[in-house]
């Protein structure tokens, strides 16, 4: 692995952090609190070209790799979870379009997707469909030169604010994964509608509503990849969307590292602070290690990816790790904090109660498990 960047790339990673710190840090409660789409938030990271790092430049992004991508998504993530969480579901649709679109969808729906004029989103998860994605039964019956669909899906991120949505149809439901089928639908689109958004134990600024398709048309033109080639889309979303998850839950527990640092230090007991002691400076101890191997193991999976190689393990081991380490270094958090993390002044309440969300989106940790046993099992047999 070579992390060695250039002076440009060292630059830009500088521009984001003076970003963070400036925009994003001061106004995270803020946006918690609010409990609504954060608009502005998702503007500056439009205006500040953020949107479509990995992206080509002839398409409107910046023309760097998915490592960049992590390592700026942590960085947002890490001033405010909001945002790093539109940052990492906007990519579920740029990155499908990235690899799967035809040059005319590129042009109509990547190009505004990666310049920030439009907000993306993905929509897979059904009611019945979740750890079990090949069950989806959103149907997509061919009538002429459209596609009517009939469902919905639930628990997605930036519905009703998203403009581009990358959705998982199925064409024949009792074939199970022979019949998905990726759809490109605009909001707006006739009989697509938004349900309610679920009322969360955290991220309650974070849209997640059900998307219902009632005799919804869509264009054969909007197809994306193929007829039936929609699990394919699916899954190498997915295994994109696990590093996505490690560098917000990464973004996250560096966080709350941070804040238990500066408590220890200024909380003085027994006339030193707390810092000094030994079962504290342990937890510090602990968390660190725990950040550092989450951090690398998420790179990896990133880099991996943009040299080409499998990276589907990686991603889950990244996604695994992270999701759990976020957990362990929360809870560390707060009781570094004492009686004072378990009340919203010092924020690490928050931290702790959205570290939980990465052990079941994008794939619980059970999942996670199960593939990458397969992939380690597939990996002997051909050895």
């Amino acid at each position: 692995m070579d992390f060695a960047f250039t002076e440009e790339q060292q630059d830009i990673f500088a521009a984001v952090d003076e970003l963070c710190e400036e925009f994003f840090a001061p106004r995270a409660e803020e946006v918690d609190e609010a409990g609504a789409w954060p608009q502005e938030n998702a503007d500056m990271m439009a205006q500040s070209d953020l949107m479509g790092v990995p992206v080509p430049e002839e398409y409107g992004g910046m023309g760097m790799g998915f490592l960049e991508w992590a390592i700026i998504g942590e960085k947002l993530s890490s001033a405010c979870t909001t945002s790093g969480a539109i940052f990492g579901a906007h990519m579920l649709c740029v990155y499908p379009l990235m690899f799967f679109a035809t040059e005319e969808q590129k042009q109509k729906y990547l190009i505004p997707l990666a310049k920030g004029e439009h907000v993306g989103a993905f929509g897979l998860t059904e009611p019945n469909a979740g750890s079990d994605a090949g069950n989806v039964q959103t149907r997509a019956e061919l009538k002429g030169d459209e596609y009517i669909l009939n469902g919905s899906k639930v628990f997605i991120t930036n519905a009703g604010e998203a403009q581009t949505y990358v959705v998982i149809g199925n064409v024949a439901p009792e074939t199970g994964t022979r019949g998905l089928t990726a759809f490109i639908v605009e909001k707006g689109f006739p009989g697509f509608e938004f349900g309610k958004n679920e009322k969360k134990m955290a991220y309650g600024s974070l849209p997640n509503r059900e998307l219902i398709f009632n005799d919804c048309r869509v264009p054969v033109e909007n197809v994306l990849y193929k007829p039936r080639g929609g699990f394919r889309v699916a899954m190498q979303t997915l295994d994109v969307g696990r590093i996505g998850m490690a560098i917000g839950a990464v973004g996250l527990a560096a966080n709350a590292l941070q804040k238990a640092v500066a408590y220890s230090q200024a909380r003085v007991q027994f006339d030193r602070p707390i810092c000094e002691f030994q079962m504290v400076q342990k937890m510090l101890a602990d968390m660190t290690v725990d950040l550092e191997a989450g951090r690398w193991l998420t790179y990896n999976a990133a880099w991996r990816k943009d040299q080409g190689l499998n990276f589907e393990k990686e991603a889950a081991m990244a996604k695994l790790y992270t999701s759990e380490m976020c957990g362990r270094v929360t809870d560390h958090a707060v009781q570094i904090h004492g009686g004072y993390g378990y009340t919203r002044e010092y924020g690490v309440e928050r931290l702790f109660r959205e570290a939980k969300l990465f052990e079941i989106v994008e794939g619980t940790s059970e999942i996670q498990r199960l593939v990458i046993a397969n992939k380690l099992l597939k990996e002997i047999r051909k050895k």
